[in-house]
């Protein structure tokens, strides 16, 4: 397969195509909690050495279900509007990826306010400095404010979280484990909620790839 982007550049992605040959994912081998069976997959993420293991995408809608942190970005906007959100860990070094699909609320202040003071300081300052995703002159602009908080701050003394910096918390409704296998068969194990006897559980269904 070849890929046109504008009129010239073309990219040729059949040749980066790579064939997974890690172990299945199979059904017995899952905690029946996907709250268990996650930090499994995370702890196997740092045991692998993988580059920032905690990162992830969030994908969130408008109200109008348009598709698309500071509580002022458009991201932040989206979740006051639509709180339903997908998140996705992929770990590219193992072939594999979770994703969880739930709604998220705002943390209490007192909690963004701890882990804001939990992060080094050169991170509060950015938060700080960057009114994200607004238009700025250019890069020397955050420089300039980001070195004169630097001096401002450089006694020690507390630096206050801005008012639009928090967290949110997720509430997972539905989670997928995936596991890249050999000829696109990969492993795809759903968790989704279920009543059983009055008690909430999970059920573990395959999907097809």
């Amino acid at each position: 397969m070849c890929v046109q982007i504008g009129k010239s550049l073309q990219i040729n992605i059949s040749a980066l195509r790579e064939n997974y040959v890690f172990p299945a994912l199979l059904e017995e081998q899952l905690k029946a909690n996907p709250i268990d069976q996650f930090p499994k997959w995370f702890d196997d993420a740092v045991a692998a050495g993988l580059q920032e293991p905690n990162a992830m995408s969030l994908s969130t809608t408008s109200k109008d279900g348009d598709p698309y942190t500071n509580y002022e970005t458009q991201k932040a906007r989206q979740l006051s509007e639509n709180p339903n959100v997908s998140v996705l860990f992929y770990w590219q070094g193992l072939h594999r990826q979770v994703r969880v699909e739930g709604s998220v609320q705002k943390v209490s202040d007192e909690e963004s306010e701890q882990y804001f003071h939990s992060c080094p300081q050169g991170s509060q300052l950015g938060a700080i400095v960057s009114q994200q995703s607004t238009v700025i002159p250019g890069r020397l602009f955050l420089y300039q404010q980001y070195e004169e908080l630097e001096e401002k701050y450089s006694d020690g003394s507390l630096i206050p979280k801005p008012k639009y910096w928090g967290g949110y918390r997720l509430k997972p409704e539905l989670f997928e484990f995936w596991q890249g296998q050999p000829s696109r068969l990969h492993d795809r194990l759903q968790y989704s909620p279920q009543e059983v006897s009055e008690k909430h559980t999970w059920k573990i269904s395959r999907l097809a790839p």
